[in-house]
Formats: C-alpha cells, sequence, structure tokens
C-alpha cells in the first residue's frame, strides 16, 4: 500500500506550531506533497526537512515568505525536478517532482501550487499563463511516464465542488474558464480526479476561508486533489479528508493506492 498525502500548509511555521508534525508522525504516510511553505531553505534545514521519517525536497520562492512547494518521501527518489522551466512561475516556488524509476515502471509524484487569481485581475491573469503553461506540461509527461500530481490547484471544478455555487461563478477559483481547463485535464489529457471515482458525495471540501463562520458551517470548495493517469489511479482503494485538527486553513487530503515504489 502507497499512502499520499496533499496539504496547503499556509507556511510550514505556522502548521508546526498548530500540531503538523505529530500529525504526519501518526499518519504513516509513504509520501506527502506539501504546498504554500512560505520558507526559504535556510529556515527548513535542521527543522523541517525531515518529518515522521520522510525526507523532504523543497522549491522554494525567491520572494520571502510567499509560496513554495515540497515532497517529503520514505524512499530516496531517483530523481528531484524542481519547477517547469518557466522563469515567472518557478520563481515563485510552485512545482516539484520526485521520480522512482525502475526497469519496470517510470512513475512520478508531484506537489503543485496553481496560482491564486482571488487577489486581483493581475494575478488571475498570471493564473491563465500557469494554466496555459500547465497542460502541455501534463500531457508531455504523461507521454513518457505514470504520475500522481498532488497539491492546491485553486478550482473548484463542478457545482458539487463548493457548498455556494451560484454566487461564485464570477469569482476566482470557479470562473468558467478554470473549470473549462480542468475538464479539459480530464477528459481530454485523461487524467482522473482520483477522489471523485472514490468519493461521489457532496460537501467534500478541503479549504474554507478564514471570514465569517465558513469553518463552523461547513461553507467550503474542494481545492486540493489527486490527478492521476489512469493505470495509477485505478489502484486508489481509499480516501480520507482529515477534519479532527485544523494546521492551516486547508485539510490534508490522503489516498492510499494498491501499489509500493
Amino acid at each position: 500500500m502507497f499512502r499520499l498525502v496533499t496539504l496547503n500548509l499556509n507556511g510550514i511555521r505556522s502548521a508546526v506550531n498548530k500540531g503538523f508534525i505529530p500529525f504526519a508522525e501518526g499518519l504513516s504516510a509513504d509520501c506527502m506533497g506539501v504546498q504554500e511553505i512560505k520558507a526559504q531553505l535556510a529556515d527548513i534545514e535542521g527543522r523541517f526537512d525531515t518529518v515522521a521519517g520522510m525526507t523532504g525536497h523543497f522549491h522554494c520562492a525567491e520572494k520571502k515568505g510567499y509560496s513554495g512547494v515540497g515532497l517529503y518521501s520514505r524512499k530516496a527518489p531517483t530523481q528531484v525536478i524542481t519547477g517547469i522551466g518557466n522563469e515567472e512561475f518557478d520563481a515563485e516556488g510552485r512545482y516539484i517532482e520526485m521520480r522512482f524509476d525502475t526497469p519496470q515502471r517510470k512513475l512520478s509524484v508531484i506537489s503543485c501550487y496553481f496560482p491564486s487569481g482571488s487577489s486581483g485581475e493581475h494575478r488571475q491573469q498570471a493564473k491563465f499563463r500557469f494554466l496555459a503553461l500547465m497542460a502541455p506540461h501534463l500531457i508531455q509527461l504523461k507521454a513518457e511516464r505514470e504520475f500522481i500530481l498532488v497539491g492546491d490547484v485553486n478550482i473548484a471544478h463542478k457545482e458539487i465542488d463548493l457548498k455556494n455555487w451560484k454566487s461564485n461563478q464570477k469569482n476566482s477559483g470557479f470562473l468558467p474558464e478554470e473549470r473549462a481547463w480542468m475538464t479539459h485535464a480530464l477528459e481530454q489529457i485523461g487524467l482522473v480526479d482520483v477522489f471523485r471515482t472514490l468519493n461521489p458525495h457532496p460537501e467534500q471540501y478541503t479549504w474554507w476561508s478564514n471570514r465569517g463562520q465558513a469553518w463552523a458551517k461547513n461553507v467550503g470548495w474542494r481545492l486540493d486533489y489527486h490527478l492521476a493517469t489512469p493505470m495509477i489511479a485505478a489502484t486508489a482503494k481509499s480516501e480520507h479528508i482529515y477534519l479532527k485538527e485544523r494546521f492551516s486553513d486547508h485539510a490534508p487530503l490522503v489516498i492510499d493506492y494498491d501499489f509500493t515504489l
């Protein structure tokens, strides 16, 4: 069994202060993708570079206190790739890929943090640029290897994926263009929204606004995903959104797959 977790930390130091380390230690994960670490390598080394017996690799943003992603793994990867080869977004620390290659299989696990467009039109346009880059990147990757991309995609795909879909149709995260990108990723590129194959039920959210009583009233959005190639997705056995404790404004998404690295 391969247990893979994704969590937007909204600051690794903040999440650690809220109990992230004991949570990870009790989870028995094989691999964990984290996003929005908001830290530099100097902040991480010797403190957060190993968690729950898993060794971390990171892609930090150049700007301090901003973005950044990481991947922790119990097994050492055969290769680590940071960035997608684009200057604008690689400077923001949005993509890290671990490759676990054997003569029998080429497999990647990716932690990715898609931009948010909620702060204004400038960032929304950046988000569209990122989506335009990611589609051909994923097509090329899928042609070469199996993969699971985990992370905060910052898109609620369908009406079932957020509480108040009617009032959010003109808001970033549920715009028609963003939803169309996700449909294209699933239907044309051929990726699988693994969580949805296991759990078709409503009110399954991974993010809640800090405004109002969003968490208490479960007024949430499903923004965090496991997007996998079909062969790997077919091995998924169980899913779990961890709601017992809160380490950030996102919840950990845990999926167990029936294979081993």
